[in-house]
């Protein structure tokens, strides 16, 4: 591992922290998270591997990115107020998310001091083709997480901000479609 992935490790972590306290859901809300995976993503994601059981390697790794990053964007937890959308990432949400880092983070480690071999290993018994498959996984498990957590807030925050009808409305809109 070297520095930038560190860093960029680290910056993905810090921003669910950041989100502990109540604050706003702004264009940054959204800008800032996607930006690191993006640099991310063109910096480690040269190709996406698709020999062997490199596919299914990829697609479980996603899976897994979108499950932990629908369950955050849930545990989210939102309010209106004074015409604005407030968040707060509750204690839920951010292991969520500092689970899903960090199992990356862990696994970076673990393989750069004395796990590569049964990486290596691993990967002959399952016919994944090599080291760039485990960088697609990884990247796109990653990118997954981030984009279905912002995607999950950004639709929970628009069903938050519909504007509300009142019962006798409904009541209305109800009885017309009977009579039609």
């Amino acid at each position: 591992m070297n520095t930038t992935t560190w860093i960029t490790d680290i910056a993905l972590v810090l921003i669910v922290f950041r989100q502990l306290r109540e604050g706003p859901l702004t264009p940054k809300s959204y800008l800032l998270p996607l930006g690191i995976v993006t640099f991310v993503g063109f910096s480690y994601l040269d190709t996406v591997p698709t020999g062997g059981n490199d596919l299914v390697l990829i697609g479980s790794l996603m899976g897994v990115g979108a499950a932990l990053g629908i369950a955050g964007g849930v545990f989210t937890w939102m309010r209106r107020a004074d015409g604005q959308v407030l968040i707060k990432a509750g204690a839920v949400s951010a292991a969520l998310w500092v689970i899903g880092m960090g199992a990356r983070l862990g696994f970076q480690v673990w393989v750069d001091h004395g796990g590569s071999a049964d990486v290596a290993r691993f990967s002959v018994d399952h016919r994944i083709t090599g080291a760039q498959a485990w960088v697609a996984a990884l990247v796109l498990m990653a990118l997954t997480e981030v984009v279905t957590r912002l995607a999950t807030i950004f639709v929970r925050s628009r069903v938050l901000t519909r504007p509300r009808r009142s019962a006798a409305a409904a009541r209305t809109a109800v009885a017309a479609g009977r009579r039609s």
